[in-house]
């Protein structure tokens, strides 16, 4: 069953009015962007969840978002913030994320980033051997995410690539997410084709830069949907 991450919930309303809903991940930026949260908000919208969980009621994954932050940072925000997953979206080499995951009650994902967006003109050549960019890290994270290069672009990468990355996730026993460009028009598409273990989605869920309830149930609704066809 794929598993469905919604990022850059920021507001209580929105994440009170979804919660119902089957979503695995829920994800707080807290990188430099319009969809950013400090660790305070973060922490009211983690309590909202660990509420809701405390209840014995279903609840998503608590997912914090941080492109190459500090140890401190990571720390300031755990004590505000309990999440349950620390995703690192910038530079962090596997010793770093090790510490990550030594040092904090976490699962923690890594981000590769895929060139070649769809529709901006860029080279869609591979980079070196997959295995290479990697293997480094193996047994130094519990999830990797596929994102299109440069990230919050709305464009979809070429899907192509997400065998090699897929098949590198399944020898390590962790799941592979995709992410860029994703909407509920396409999504179903990316399952049947390439059936990565999750999605990921942000601005695909959004209306006028602001998330769209009725654009998140659909989105969600379609995977969930596609999921039971295919295991029927």
């Amino acid at each position: 069953m794929a598993t469905v991450k919604i990022c850059g919930l920021k507001d209580a309303g929105t994440l009170q009015s979804v919660l119902h809903l089957p979503i695995d991940h829920i994800g707080f930026l807290f990188a430099k962007s319009k969809r950013q949260v400090t660790p305070a908000e973060a922490r009211d919208l983690v309590k909202l969840v660990r509420d809701r969980r405390e209840r014995g009621l279903p609840t998503p994954l608590t997912v914090g978002v941080f492109v190459d932050p500090s140890e401190e940072l990571l720390a300031e925000v755990m004590r505000e913030a309990p999440l349950d997953v620390i995703q690192l979206h910038g530079a962090e080499d596997p010793a770093f994320c090790r510490r990550v995951k030594e040092t904090f009650p976490v699962l923690v994902y890594r981000v590769f980033s895929v060139a070649g967006a769809v529709g901006a003109g860029e080279s869609t050549n591979a980079t070196a051997s997959i295995d290479d960019e990697l293997d480094p890290y193996a047994g130094c994270i519990d999830g990797v995410l596929l994102d299109t290069a440069g990230g919050g672009t709305g464009r979809t990468f070429e899907w192509s690539r997400i065998p090699d990355y897929l098949a590198w996730a399944n020898r390590n026993g962790i799941p592979l997410l995709v992410a860029g460009g994703l909407n509920p028009d396409n999504v179903a598409e990316l399952l049947r084709a390439y059936a990565p273990h999750g999605v990921d989605v942000s601005s695909g869920v959004e209306s006028d830069g602001v998330k769209d309830i009725t654009k998140i149930t659909a989105f969600v609704e379609r995977v969930k949907r596609h999921e039971s066809h295919a295991s029927a």
